[in-house]
């Protein structure tokens, strides 16, 4: 995860990843990044939401790796929701 644009930190770590082969095997990989669009002002909490880069993102991502689909989805409802 981070707070930067796509071609930052996460793409030099996938190219290592790649060029050691360590993407050959059963190591899943979701790099997760500010998207390429305006995102409003207001408060650094509702930015990181609205980004999809909060907490709850994050474990739902995960929880979508692990084949927990429906976990995945309970955990963005949560968000949504309030």
């Amino acid at each position: 995860v981070e707070e930067g644009s796509i071609g930052g930190f996460a793409s030099h770590v996938l190219q290592f990843l790649a060029l050691d082969g360590l993407l050959d095997g059963n190591l899943k990989v979701r790099p997760m990044t500010l998207p390429d669009v305006p995102i409003d002002h207001g408060n650094y909490d509702k930015q990181i939401n609205d980004a999809g880069l909060s907490a709850s993102h994050i474990a739902s991502t995960a929880l979508s790796l692990m084949g927990q689909k429906a976990e995945a989805m309970e955990v963005l409802a949560a968000v949504t929701s309030k």
